[in-house]
């Protein structure tokens, strides 16, 4: 079976927006890889985040 990536975008990135994608994509059989966060140069805080998940992939899709 081949490996199938989920990349979720955010702009809301607070830690409550955070924790509702994991847990709402890892309920959905997700399994969390990695986030990135895009910064302004004008603020420290992050104005965006992409959340990415895996899978494995069901033999028809």
């Amino acid at each position: 079976m081949a490996l199938r990536y989920k990349v979720v975008e955010t702009g809301t990135v607070t830690d409550e927006a955070i924790e509702s994608i994991l847990n709402e994509w890892t309920n959905r059989g997700w399994t969390f890889d990695s986030m990135q966060f895009a910064m302004r140069d004008s603020s420290k805080r992050p104005s965006m985040a992409f959340v990415t998940f895996t899978r494995e992939s069901e033999p028809d899709e």
